[in-house]
């Protein structure tokens, strides 16, 4: 009896170590996670930090070096075509080599972007800088944003989707402010924010260093150079309005970048970099905000909602600059960017519905592929037509373009099919 005993506590105190060492495991693991989720989302965020810093320089670039409105719409375009070649390029790189050494190496091509750009004096280098920038910021459009849902917690399941869509707003919007502040108040104006970023980008680098890797690198790297655009059969039929979506809203974007500074200065009457900065960070920054409030509607709801009111806020804007009015253009720039949020995370939630690990990286791809046409083709076109036609009628151009996409979207969102819906499809 007594041995009985003896070996029946030695069982259960070896369950219980078997236990304690699971917890311990699964401990570490969920800590080691948390470390990937934070690294993946502080790296997206000093990454478009950096793209966004440019932009209240590009008022002292027109004053001081003699760069036109063509000439800052072409350095959008080039920073956009790059990050298009990119996502083609290497979009699903990071499924074969994994997410952190392709994070690491567009990290790296920001800081040769930044170190570029700490002498412009030629539009040029303007030029070179910037399409550093969009090799960088393609390669981690795909790979940082895979990271971030690799590691993202399970709750709240709307938290994947709006790290990974609204980080680079939120992004854009720091590098922004951070940039106009110093512009305006620091010393070395043109310099001091790249050196700034410079720091956080490293930073970021040795975050994702030490961090765990989410995907195990497989053979087929080469392979993957070959330009392929695709996302799961399950959920093709929502690219469409997706589509629209993306590209009205990063349309607006590019718009903010490449002639927001000149109405700024010129329609709206002040030069200070501050606010241009504070302005543009306006339309980004609310993005973040708006993106949990469309996790409490179904995708299609969600999108249809937040076309909407992104039209309200066009309608906003086109009064804002017809009229000179600062306060009205800065309150219909928020409603847009929070209506952006929406709508864009909305887009991303219903394309990842049900996706798999290998399926990230390429959907990503594709969501950035459609978001860089958005804001490319109108550059292009509105570079060419701004030695013809003035500013406000440029902003009519694309709010039109969003009265389309709006419609669009109104009539033809759907949801994601379910298992159901799926197997009646089969």
């Amino acid at each position: 009896m007594d041995d009985d005993f003896a070996v029946f506590g030695t069982g259960e105190r070896h369950n219980s170590m078997q236990g304690v060492s699971l917890a311990i495991n699964l401990g570490r693991r969920g800590r080691t996670r948390r470390l990937a989720f934070v690294s993946a989302v502080v790296s997206l965020i000093a990454v478009f930090a950096a793209v966004g810093s440019t932009i209240p320089l590009f008022n002292i670039y027109r004053a001081e070096d003699g760069f036109t409105n063509a000439d800052i719409s072409l350095t959008v375009v080039a920073y956009s075509a790059a990050t298009l070649s990119t996502l083609l390029v290497l979009g699903r790189l990071s499924n074969h080599v994994g997410r952190r050494p392709t994070a690491i190496a567009s990290l790296g091509l920001l800081v040769l972007g930044c170190l570029l750009l700490l002498n412009v004096h030629v539009i040029g280098v303007l030029i070179a800088g910037r399409l550093l920038m969009g090799l960088g910021a393609g390669l981690a459009s795909s790979s940082l944003t895979a990271y971030i849902v690799d590691a993202a917690p399970a709750r709240p399941t709307w938290l994947a989707s709006v790290a990974s869509s609204q980080t680079v707003m939120l992004g854009l919007a720091v590098g922004a402010i951070a940039s106009g502040a110093l512009v305006q108040f620091g010393p070395w104006p043109r310099d001091l924010i790249y050196l700034v970023v410079i720091g956080l980008l490293l930073l970021s680098a040795s975050l994702v260093a030490i961090s765990p890797e989410t995907v195990t690198p497989t053979p087929g790297g080469w392979q993957s150079l070959h330009p392929s655009v695709r996302v799961p059969v399950r959920v093709r039929h929502l690219l469409p309005v997706a589509a629209a979506v993306l590209l009205a809203t990063w349309a607006t974007g590019a718009f903010y970048q490449a002639f927001v500074p000149a109405l700024v200065a010129d329609q709206l009457h002040t030069s200070n970099s501050l606010v241009l900065g504070l302005v543009f960070a306006a339309y980004m920054g609310p993005s973040a905000l708006g993106a949990p409030l469309g996790g409490r509607f179904s995708p299609a709801a969600a999108q249809r909602l937040g076309m909407i009111a992104f039209l309200a806020g066009w309608i906003g804007l086109i009064t804002a600059i017809s009229t000179g009015a600062l306060p009205l253009f800065i309150a219909a720039t928020v409603i847009a960017g929070a209506a952006q949020g929406i709508a864009i995370s909305a887009a991303t939630r219903g394309l990842l519905y049900g996706s798999t690990l290998p399926d990230r990286a390429p959907t990503f791809a594709v969501v950035y592929l459609l978001s860089y046409s958005g804001a490319t083709v109108p550059s292009l076109i509105s570079a060419q037509l701004s030695t013809i036609f003035a500013l406000p009628q440029i902003a009519l151009g694309y709010g039109g373009l969003a009265l389309v996409a709006t419609l669009f979207t109104v009539f033809a969102a759907r949801n994601p099919h379910t298992q159901d819906d799926q197997e009646q499809l089969e």
